[in-house]
C-alpha cells in the first residue's frame, strides 16, 4: 500500500501574506509558479509508479482539501497523472487548513498582540506553558484538534483500504498532512513539535504492509522561486492580483 502526501503548490498568500486577507484564506490561489510545482509533482508520482514491476500497480484515489490552493493542486496532478490510472476523486472537509480564530488572516505576532492583546497572552502563555501542539488560538484550533480531525478522516481511508487495494493521493495543507502523517504512522507529540511542514508541492511516500509496518520518505522535493525572481507570480487561471496596501 501506498499514500502520496502532496502540500499545494506555492500559493499567492506563501509569497504575500496580504492575501490572505484580500481573498479569504479559504480562496487563495495558486501562482502560476506554483500550478507548475504542482504539475512536476504529479509528474514525480508517476515516474515513480512507471518504475515499479505491473503487478505491484493499483489505481489511485486521490483526497484533497476544499480550499482553492489544494484544488488547483489536485487539478495539476490529474492533469500530469496517466488518464487511466486515478479510479476516484474526492473532496473532504477534514482536509482543510487549521483555523487559526480570530488570528486567520494575520501572520504577524506583533498585529496579533496589537489587536487582540488579552487573547494573544493567553494563547503566549498556553504555548510557553503546553506546548505548541496543545496551545488553541482563540475560537481557533490547536494543531491536536487538527490532529484528532485527521484521525478521523484516517479512519474513512483505513474503511476503504480494507475493502480494495487502491493506493492514495491526499492533497493538503503542511499541518494536516503532517497530522496524517503522524497517525498514520503513529509518531508521538513529540515528532510533530520536531518536525517542519513539507514544501509547497512536496511529496512525501508512505509505504509498507500492515504486517510489516510502514515507512515515510520524502519522494518529491519540489524546486523553489529562486531569490529575486519575480516570473509567474500571479495568479493562476485568473486575472487575479494582490491590491497594493494604501499608503497613509
Amino acid at each position: 500500500m501506498r499514500i502520496f502526501l502532496v502540500r499545494h503548490g506555492e500559493s499567492l498568500g506563501n509569497i504575500n501574506e496580504q492575501a490572505y486577507r484580500q481573498f479569504g484564506d479559504h480562496n487563495v490561489p495558486l501562482t502560476q509558479w506554483g500550478y507548475r510545482q504542482a504539475l512536476a509533482a504529479g509528474r514525480a508520482i508517476a515516474a515513480y509508479l512507471a518504475e515499479l514491476p505491473r503487478g505491484q500497480i493499483r489505481q489511485l484515489d486521490v483526497w484533497y482539501s476544499p480550499y482553492m490552493r489544494t484544488r488547483q493542486s489536485k487539478d495539476a496532478l490529474l492533469e500530469a497523472l496517466p488518464p487511466g490510472l486515478v479510479r476516484s476523486v474526492r473532496e473532504d472537509y477534514l482536509l482543510r487548513e487549521q483555523d487559526f480564530g480570530l488570528f486567520t488572516e494575520i501572520y504577524d505576532h506583533a498585529e496579533r498582540r496589537q489587536k487582540f492583546p488579552d487573547e494573544f497572552e493567553k494563547w503566549a502563555r498556553l504555548r510557553s506553558n503546553s506546548g505548541k501542539f496543545y496551545a488553541r488560538p482563540p475560537d481557533g484550533e490547536s494543531r491536536a484538534d487538527v490532529a484528532q480531525r485527521l484521525r478521523l478522516f484516517l479512519q474513512t481511508v483505513t474503511n476503504d483500504v480494507r475493502d480494495d487495494n487502491n493506493d492514495l493521493i491526499v492533497v493538503g495543507h503542511g499541518v494536516t498532512n503532517r497530522a496524517f502523517e503522524m497517525n498514520f504512522l503513529h509518531h508521538a507529540v513529540d515528532w510533530f513539535e520536531r518536525s517542519d511542514n513539507p514544501g509547497n508541492s512536496d511529496v512525501t511516500l508512505i509505504a509498507g504492509t500492515h504486517a510489516r509496518g510502514f515507512r515515510s520518505s520524502l519522494l518529491h522535493k519540489a524546486e523553489d522561486r529562486k531569490a529575486g525572481d519575480e516570473e509567474l507570480r500571479d495568479a493562476y487561471g485568473s486575472e487575479l492580483t494582490l491590491t497594493p496596501k494604501a499608503t497613509p
